[in-house]
């Protein structure tokens, strides 16, 4: 497969990269400023690095646009006034999980093969490309597009030893954002268990060596069952004298974190719920409890 890259960021040089040791070509990697454009090439083995779409040679079969979505578009129609590309053998398609492929049309106007390509991983900027490789090979990719499309993402998924999930248009957004709980808000949900830790122990500067363990078996035990069946702890317990000891302890240490603490103290009772492990009497005093130690506002009806 020959492939041009368009967008010399991290997922495009990570993916690129993956492609390129499984025996695709790069045509061209091109990226808003040369020298972003110059170091993915090098990673990619491509010495074509250009900031113009019009650097992609004829004989490229896939335009992969890794760009921020917000550009996706401007690329697509940038590409389709091109009149170097044989668009009726070409492949286009883009890495942003918030967009469908409609928003390739131009270029399907021309005859290309379209279509959305998630990768359903995450690509820190900090991080190396090399650093990111291990983790970006076997994953899913979440995909929509038309027949001719999607047959061109399993192909290109299985290059990347990866599979896709199709996923219908009008739930695209709401399937990125289950994306962005999976990633970002545990990023966030480690930097309160940090805090919480340095509070405990403030000197303690490897604070993921403590909880690594709980969180592995935590993960393993939710792959193997689910997470209402592998929820533990005082709230799935009903102990509501533990939980007010919890909350008094991060308000009066770390108040900063007592909205969230509150919060997900409240989606655990719901999970709780769900699994059935909480009776109506402690269900009820868990809820009260919780909502004595925050003056937001909380939708509690579904687990009242």
């Amino acid at each position: 497969m020959r492939v041009a890259i368009v967008g010399a960021g991290k997922v495009g040089s990570v993916l690129g990269r993956i492609l390129v040791e499984e025996g695709a070509r790069m045509t061209a990697v091109v990226s808003r400023s040369r020298a972003s454009a110059r170091t993915a090439g090098r990673l990619l083995r491509c010495a074509n690095a250009s900031t113009a779409l019009t650097a992609i040679p004829r004989e490229t079969d896939l335009v992969f646009i890794t760009t921020p979505h917000d550009a996706v578009g401007e690329v697509a129609r940038t590409l389709a006034e091109l009149e170097g590309p044989d668009f009726r053998r070409l492949a286009v398609c883009h890495a942003s999980g918030m967009l469908t492929a409609s928003v390739l049309d131009p270029c399907a106007v021309r005859g290309a093969a379209v279509f959305s390509f998630h990768p359903l991983q995450t690509f820190p900027r900090d991080f190396h490309p090399r650093d990111i490789l291990p983790r970006a090979r076997g994953i899913f990719y979440g995909v929509d597009g038309p027949p001719r499309g999607v047959r061109m993402a399993r192909r290109l998924a299985a290059l990347l030893q990866g599979r896709i999930i199709v996923i219908p248009p009008e739930r695209r957004v709401l399937y990125h954002a289950a994306c962005v709980v999976a990633s970002n808000h545990l990023t966030a949900m480690l930097a309160e268990v940090e805090a919480i830790i340095r509070a405990v122990l403030p000197r303690e500067r490897k604070f993921m060596e403590l909880v690594r363990p709980i969180i592995d078996a935590t993960l393993a035990n939710v792959a193997a069952t689910s997470p209402a069946a592998a929820l533990s702890g005082p709230v799935a317990r009903g102990g509501v004298d533990t939980v007010a000891r919890h909350l008094e302890a991060v308000r009066d240490t770390v108040p900063e974190l007592l909205p969230y603490f509150t919060r997900m103290s409240l989606e655990t009772v719901r999970l709780a719920a769900a699994k059935g492990s909480l009776t109506a009497e402690r269900r009820a005093a868990m809820i009260g409890l919780i909502r004595s130690f925050t003056d937001e506002t909380m939708h509690l009806k579904e687990i009242e």
